[in-house]
Protein backbone atom coordinates (compact mmCIF):
# COMPACT_ATOMS: atom_id res chain seq x y z
CA UNK A 1 0.00 0.00 0.00
CA UNK A 2 1.64 3.62 -0.82
CA UNK A 3 1.67 5.53 1.70
CA UNK A 4 2.61 9.27 0.82
CA UNK A 5 3.00 11.75 4.24
CA UNK A 6 2.03 15.09 4.46
CA UNK A 7 5.75 16.36 4.89
CA UNK A 8 9.17 15.05 5.59
CA UNK A 9 11.67 16.26 7.95
CA UNK A 10 14.54 13.71 6.43
CA UNK A 11 15.73 11.97 3.46
CA UNK A 12 15.45 8.97 5.13
CA UNK A 13 11.95 8.62 6.10
CA UNK A 14 10.73 9.75 2.64
CA UNK A 15 13.37 7.00 0.92
CA UNK A 16 11.32 4.59 3.38
CA UNK A 17 7.53 5.93 2.01
CA UNK A 18 9.47 5.88 -1.47
CA UNK A 19 10.66 2.26 -1.26
CA UNK A 20 7.23 0.31 -0.89
CA UNK A 21 4.97 2.76 -2.84
CA UNK A 22 2.57 1.49 -5.36
CA UNK A 23 0.78 3.90 -6.98
CA UNK A 24 1.28 3.18 -10.71
CA UNK A 25 0.59 -0.36 -10.20
CA UNK A 26 -2.59 0.33 -8.14
CA UNK A 27 -3.33 2.99 -11.06
CA UNK A 28 -3.12 -0.05 -13.08
CA UNK A 29 0.06 0.48 -14.85
CA UNK A 30 2.01 -2.73 -15.95
CA UNK A 31 5.26 -2.16 -13.99
CA UNK A 32 8.07 -4.60 -13.41
CA UNK A 33 9.85 -3.38 -10.71
CA UNK A 34 9.52 -2.25 -6.66
CA UNK A 35 11.20 1.53 -6.48
CA UNK A 36 14.47 2.02 -7.37
CA UNK A 37 16.18 4.22 -4.80
CA UNK A 38 20.10 5.65 -4.08
CA UNK A 39 21.35 5.73 -0.84
CA UNK A 40 22.32 8.72 0.89
CA UNK A 41 25.37 9.69 2.02
CA UNK A 42 25.87 13.37 1.51
CA UNK A 43 25.38 13.59 -2.03
CA UNK A 44 25.34 17.50 -2.95
CA UNK A 45 24.82 16.81 -6.79
CA UNK A 46 21.39 15.10 -8.22
CA UNK A 47 21.29 12.60 -11.52
CA UNK A 48 18.15 13.13 -12.81
CA UNK A 49 17.14 10.53 -15.66
CA UNK A 50 14.18 8.99 -16.91
CA UNK A 51 13.39 5.49 -15.50
CA UNK A 52 15.19 2.43 -14.30
CA UNK A 53 15.98 -0.66 -16.65
CA UNK A 54 15.60 -4.15 -16.12
CA UNK A 55 18.90 -4.25 -14.07
CA UNK A 56 18.30 -1.66 -11.87
CA UNK A 57 14.39 -3.29 -11.07
CA UNK A 58 16.18 -6.56 -10.25
CA UNK A 59 19.12 -4.53 -7.96
CA UNK A 60 16.84 -1.67 -7.17
CA UNK A 61 19.71 0.50 -6.92
CA UNK A 62 19.76 3.25 -10.55
CA UNK A 63 22.37 3.03 -13.01
CA UNK A 64 23.86 -0.63 -12.73
CA UNK A 65 23.47 -1.76 -16.08
CA UNK A 66 24.66 -0.59 -19.67
CA UNK A 67 23.64 2.49 -19.78
CA UNK A 68 24.98 3.44 -16.21
CA UNK A 69 28.50 1.93 -17.47
CA UNK A 70 28.19 4.31 -20.55
CA UNK A 71 27.33 7.23 -17.89
CA UNK A 72 29.99 6.84 -15.74
CA UNK A 73 32.29 6.75 -18.61
CA UNK A 74 31.50 9.64 -20.05
CA UNK A 75 31.88 11.19 -16.91
CA UNK A 76 35.27 9.52 -16.42
CA UNK A 77 34.20 8.30 -12.74
CA UNK A 78 34.56 5.01 -11.41
CA UNK A 79 31.61 3.99 -9.25
CA UNK A 80 32.45 4.84 -6.38
CA UNK A 81 33.39 8.39 -7.02
CA UNK A 82 30.09 8.42 -8.97
CA UNK A 83 27.62 7.60 -6.70
CA UNK A 84 29.61 9.71 -3.96
CA UNK A 85 29.24 12.69 -5.86
CA UNK A 86 25.60 12.40 -7.20
CA UNK A 87 22.36 11.15 -5.72
CA UNK A 88 20.56 9.05 -8.35
CA UNK A 89 16.91 9.75 -8.90
CA UNK A 90 14.76 9.39 -11.94
CA UNK A 91 11.52 10.68 -13.44
CA UNK A 92 9.87 7.51 -12.60
CA UNK A 93 11.32 5.34 -10.05
CA UNK A 94 9.99 1.50 -10.93
CA UNK A 95 11.30 -0.40 -13.78
CA UNK A 96 8.37 0.27 -16.91
CA UNK A 97 9.06 -2.86 -18.93
CA UNK A 98 9.28 -3.29 -22.40
CA UNK A 99 7.59 -1.82 -25.22
CA UNK A 100 5.33 -4.95 -26.89
CA UNK A 101 7.45 -4.10 -30.25
CA UNK A 102 10.60 -5.40 -28.07
CA UNK A 103 12.41 -2.08 -29.40
CA UNK A 104 13.68 -1.25 -26.02
CA UNK A 105 12.29 -0.07 -22.68
CA UNK A 106 8.43 1.46 -22.66
CA UNK A 107 8.19 5.28 -21.61
CA UNK A 108 6.18 5.98 -18.96
CA UNK A 109 2.83 7.40 -19.70
CA UNK A 110 2.47 10.87 -18.50
CA UNK A 111 -0.25 9.84 -15.79
CA UNK A 112 3.02 7.74 -14.35
CA UNK A 113 5.05 10.65 -14.35
CA UNK A 114 2.83 12.50 -12.32
CA UNK A 115 2.50 9.96 -9.72
CA UNK A 116 5.95 9.93 -9.27
CA UNK A 117 6.74 13.78 -9.20
CA UNK A 118 5.78 13.87 -5.78
CA UNK A 119 8.82 11.95 -4.84
CA UNK A 120 11.09 14.14 -6.54
CA UNK A 121 9.41 17.01 -5.11
CA UNK A 122 10.41 16.66 -1.54
CA UNK A 123 14.20 14.84 -2.47
CA UNK A 124 14.96 18.30 -4.14
CA UNK A 125 13.79 20.30 -1.22
CA UNK A 126 15.22 18.22 1.60
CA UNK A 127 18.77 17.53 -0.52
CA UNK A 128 18.89 21.22 -2.05
CA UNK A 129 21.42 20.13 -4.47
CA UNK A 130 24.06 22.34 -5.95
CA UNK A 131 24.14 20.81 -9.26
CA UNK A 132 21.75 18.72 -11.11
CA UNK A 133 22.49 16.53 -13.79
CA UNK A 134 19.46 16.06 -16.39
CA UNK A 135 20.03 12.94 -18.47
CA UNK A 136 17.66 12.59 -21.86
CA UNK A 137 15.18 14.28 -23.07
CA UNK A 138 12.26 12.87 -21.03
CA UNK A 139 13.77 14.11 -17.93
CA UNK A 140 14.61 17.53 -19.07
CA UNK A 141 11.52 18.67 -20.09
CA UNK A 142 9.95 17.01 -16.49
CA UNK A 143 12.21 18.89 -15.16
CA UNK A 144 13.23 21.89 -17.17
CA UNK A 145 10.46 22.45 -19.63
CA UNK A 146 13.17 22.14 -22.59
CA UNK A 147 11.65 21.32 -25.75
CA UNK A 148 14.52 19.68 -27.07
CA UNK A 149 18.24 18.07 -26.22
CA UNK A 150 19.66 20.39 -29.53
CA UNK A 151 18.58 23.63 -27.98
CA UNK A 152 19.76 22.13 -24.56
CA UNK A 153 22.84 20.03 -24.68
CA UNK A 154 26.10 21.69 -23.45
CA UNK A 155 24.30 24.83 -21.81
CA UNK A 156 23.45 25.69 -18.37
CA UNK A 157 20.07 26.21 -16.43
CA UNK A 158 19.27 27.94 -13.01
CA UNK A 159 16.47 25.77 -10.93
CA UNK A 160 16.16 28.22 -7.88
CA UNK A 161 19.60 27.98 -6.21
CA UNK A 162 21.00 24.79 -8.05
CA UNK A 163 22.64 24.68 -11.35
CA UNK A 164 21.17 22.15 -14.20
CA UNK A 165 23.28 20.90 -16.65
CA UNK A 166 21.61 18.35 -19.51
CA UNK A 167 23.37 15.79 -21.13
CA UNK A 168 21.97 12.87 -23.69
CA UNK A 169 20.70 9.50 -22.43
CA UNK A 170 23.72 6.97 -22.59
CA UNK A 171 20.90 4.35 -23.69
CA UNK A 172 21.72 2.27 -26.90
CA UNK A 173 18.85 3.61 -28.16
CA UNK A 174 19.27 6.77 -28.46
CA UNK A 175 21.03 8.02 -31.83
CA UNK A 176 21.66 11.57 -30.38
CA UNK A 177 25.25 11.41 -30.49
CA UNK A 178 25.12 9.60 -34.34
CA UNK A 179 25.14 12.88 -35.87
CA UNK A 180 28.64 14.74 -35.61
CA UNK A 181 27.14 17.95 -35.36
CA UNK A 182 26.25 17.07 -31.60
CA UNK A 183 29.72 15.68 -30.82
CA UNK A 184 30.65 19.39 -29.85
CA UNK A 185 27.99 20.16 -27.37
CA UNK A 186 28.09 16.99 -25.39
CA UNK A 187 32.00 17.84 -25.22
CA UNK A 188 31.01 20.93 -24.12
CA UNK A 189 28.14 19.62 -21.62
CA UNK A 190 30.53 16.69 -20.08
CA UNK A 191 32.81 19.88 -19.39
CA UNK A 192 30.35 21.38 -17.90
CA UNK A 193 29.27 18.86 -15.11
CA UNK A 194 33.17 18.49 -14.53
CA UNK A 195 33.26 22.22 -13.51
CA UNK A 196 30.49 22.37 -11.20
CA UNK A 197 31.44 19.16 -9.19
CA UNK A 198 34.64 20.64 -8.98
CA UNK A 199 33.32 23.89 -7.14
CA UNK A 200 30.92 21.64 -5.08
CA UNK A 201 35.09 20.20 -3.67
CA UNK A 202 35.85 23.84 -3.46
CA UNK A 203 32.35 25.19 -1.31
CA UNK A 204 30.90 25.45 1.76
Amino acid sequence: MTRRGSSYRSITSLQRDNKSCRACAEAGFPIESLPVAAGYAGQRAYMFGQAPGVVEGVERRPWRGRAGQTLRRWLGMEEAEFYDTFYCASVTRCYPGRVRSGGGDRTPTAREQELCSFWRQWELALLRPRLIVVVGGLAGRRLLGLRSLDESIGRRFEVGDSVSVPIPHPSGVSRWLNDPANQAKFRKAVGLVHEEVAKLATSP
